[in-house]
């Protein structure tokens, strides 16, 4: 996409949204990212036409369902008010985050950021030799045969194993349709891309998954003018929510988070 830096008058806007943190459904990481609570911040952004929008992201990921419908958000605006969308990554805009980055027109780095992580995991903990060391007794009853799955505390069991993996493709066919609709024949067709790799800089440059390494001020200068104007974008909070907050959703969130971050070495 060329883009012709602004002619009229009127200095141009480019409202910023900055996407931190893990994505999850409200709650699920405290102060994260969902479509909930960032879709008045989207739909604010592209409200009066803007030049351009731009979303600063520093993601390690997360929810695939809260990912899809950000970006889908953000599309449906870009494309509904012909507003291009440029996206800016940070430390890391990784698997659900690098979901996000795909809503822009194009994507951009700096020479550290690690990027890609196109791929879907699930993790936990199995303890079933332990509470039976202790003498504990495991009593679940479902009606539905496929009510109870991957039970941490019963022995695994390869039909939930396979009936995992099947969700798993799924999300990790529509992360990849996502990317390849994006990015198309900028995507590198020798390399794997949806193997769960990451990238760093110009590495994920070389693979098709971003533009270029630049930065957010320097860039939207280059491309609209010395007098653009950057607005930023932020959620809007009451005064009780600024002073008390959510302690319990603060500190399961940050172990969550912080799960999430360690991943990419943050």
């Amino acid at each position: 996409m060329v883009h012709i830096p602004f002619l009229s008058g009127r200095a141009p806007k480019v409202p910023v949204i900055r996407l931190q943190g893990a994505i999850g459904a409200a709650g699920r990481f405290g102060s994260g990212l969902n479509d909930a609570t960032l879709g008045p911040v989207i739909e604010r952004a592209f409200k009066r036409k803007p030049t351009a929008v731009a979303l600063v992201i520093n993601s390690p990921g997360g929810s695939a369902a809260q990912s899809s419908l950000i970006a889908a958000r953000i599309r449906r605006l870009a494309d509904e008010k012909s507003v291009p969308v440029h996206a800016f990554v940070e430390d890391v805009a990784a698997s659900g985050g690098y979901w996000l980055a795909t809503a822009a027109d194009d994507i951009w780095l700096d020479e550290t950021s690690v990027t890609g992580s196109i791929g879907v995991i699930a993790a936990g903990f199995g303890f079933p030799d332990f509470i039976s060391r202790h003498g504990i007794e495991r009593r679940v009853h479902t009606a539905g045969t496929s009510k109870s799955m991957l039970d941490p505390f019963r022995p695994e069991k390869e039909e939930d194993v396979a009936r995992l993996n099947a969700i798993l493709d799924t999300l990790h066919d529509r992360f990849k349709a996502q990317v390849t609709a994006r990015r198309g024949a900028r995507l590198a067709a020798d390399r794997d891309l949806f193997d769960g790799s990451i990238w760093v800089g110009q590495q994920a440059v070389e693979v098709g998954l971003a533009d270029g390494c630049a930065h957010l001020v320097p860039k939207l200068k280059a491309l609209y003018g010395d007098k653009v104007q950057l607005i930023p974008m932020g959620v809007k909070k009451s005064i009780f929510q600024r002073i008390s907050g959510s302690l319990a959703a603060d500190v399961l969130g940050t172990v969550e988070d912080r799960a999430l971050w360690s991943r990419y070495g943050l």
